[in-house]
């Protein structure tokens, strides 16, 4: 799923190209991407684009008298930009936007559509589509610390929870937590102002850093398809399951729940303990390794 920095980046290389210019035609090609009926989305049909702009994980296009187009990519959605009158994908082609620039195409990989439009009229109304999340990157460290603590959670859970932070997934969140070496399964009740401290550092290094790095990778250009991705190459922990860490060289682990997993290294995170995955460890059972020495005599998880 697209995160803050990979939204980010979709957000300024969609103001480069439609502020200022005429929203001409719009076109619904899945009944499953439209998730409002009023204002109709042909309404904003004419109107030109004042502003783009982030809120969560979604990209919110602002059109003239506070028209609002609000989209969320969720898993597999992804935008694509093109030329006035090239051919487009028809077999993953949600929605054409066309703007007297080009045509923004609104994409959806697989058969799970759940890549979501809506249209709204007022700020008020696009406003309530958030989760109310703090932005991370324009906090400080007592209002970080205050929404860490609203709820006793896992730190995992805490900074993926849209109504506390806003824009962090499951991949930022690794990246996060390896950098702040705090275990993905510590409690945020147990959390010291050290550590909450530090956590803040990395999770404000973390996504700047990011948003920096993807910034200058596609200065001039609009990413292309594959080129927002949840597994990137120079991630430290986030999808190398298997491999080394790159600050340590211990293997990394992983926690698989649902359609997600928790990346992690258990000497820098964990003091060397091993999390429990729990269809694995369940069936294990006894032979579940408690740290990494035990690695070597347990046979790698499928």
């Amino acid at each position: 799923m697209p995160e803050l920095p990979d939204v980010e980046v979709y957000v300024e290389a969609l103001r480069e190209r439609v502020v200022g210019r005429r929203l001409e035609r719009a076109a619904i090609r899945s009944p499953f991407l439209l998730r409002t009926f009023e204002p109709p989305l042909e309404a904003g049909c004419g109107r030109a684009v004042v502003n783009v702009s982030r809120l969560g994980k979604r990209i919110v296009i602002e059109l003239t008298d506070a028209f609002f187009l609000a989209i969320h990519l969720m898993i597999a959605g992804r935008l694509r930009w093109m030329k006035p009158g090239a051919g487009l994908p028809a077999r993953i082609a949600l929605a054409v936007l066309e703007f007297e620039s080009g045509a923004l195409v609104i994409t959806e990989a697989g058969r799970k559509k759940r890549a979501a439009l809506h249209v709204a009229s007022g700020r008020a109304a696009v406003e309530a589509l958030g989760a109310g999340g703090l932005e991370p990157l324009a906090c400080d460290a007592a209002q970080f610390a205050a929404a860490l603590r609203r709820e006793n959670h896992t730190l995992k859970r805490a900074l993926t929870d849209p109504r506390l932070f806003s824009g962090i997934g499951n991949a930022y969140s690794d990246e996060i937590l390896h950098a702040a070496r705090l275990s993905p399964a510590m409690l945020t009740s147990r959390l010291s102002d050290q550590q909450a401290a530090r956590l803040f550092e990395a999770t404000r290094t973390t996504l700047a850093g990011w948003v920096a790095r993807l910034r200058a990778h596609f200065a001039g250009r609009f990413p292309g398809p594959g080129e927002i991705t949840a597994l990137r190459p120079a991630f430290a922990v986030h999808g190398r399951y298997g491999e080394p860490c790159r600050d340590c060289g211990t293997t990394v682990q992983r926690i698989r729940y649902a359609e997600n997993e928790t990346n992690y290294c258990p000497r820098c995170q964990t003091e060397g303990r091993l999390l429990a995955d729990r269809s694995l460890s369940r069936l294990l059972r006894q032979g579940w390794p408690r740290r990494i020495e035990d690695l070597h005599d347990t046979p790698p998880a499928p």
